[in-house]
């Protein structure tokens, strides 16, 4: 089992399509700014909380990098659907693209 990489041009689509959006980072990373529309379950915290991240979840962080371990780990445990954001929030800022602050409603 593995997982896909997507691009930042590719969220707003797969979004429409009913996607959802688990940013892995810490919860003071999360705070600083977030993609819109995405929860925080962070990487040091997944483990038994495995059953929160459905198939069509997209998984992001600062890089792409504890992102794509939580997707590894998620698909070694038969876990199907789930995308990596390549780049992360770090790309996302890059390409100008709006970032909700706060903790999650």
């Amino acid at each position: 089992m593995t997982y896909q990489d997507i691009f930042t041009t590719e969220v707003e689509g797969k979004k429409r399509d009913g996607a959802r959006l688990i940013d892995v980072r810490e919860i003071g990373e999360y705070t600083q700014g977030h993609i819109p529309g995405a929860v925080n379950l962070s990487l040091s915290e997944l483990v038994g909380r495995e059953d929160e991240i459905a198939p069509n979840t997209i998984l992001i962080c600062a890089s792409g990098n504890r992102s794509s371990q939580a997707a590894a780990y998620l698909a070694s445990l038969g876990r199907t659907g789930l995308m990596n954001l390549s780049g992360g929030i770090t790309v996302w800022i890059r390409e100008g693209r709006a970032l909700n602050r706060g903790e999650q409603p």
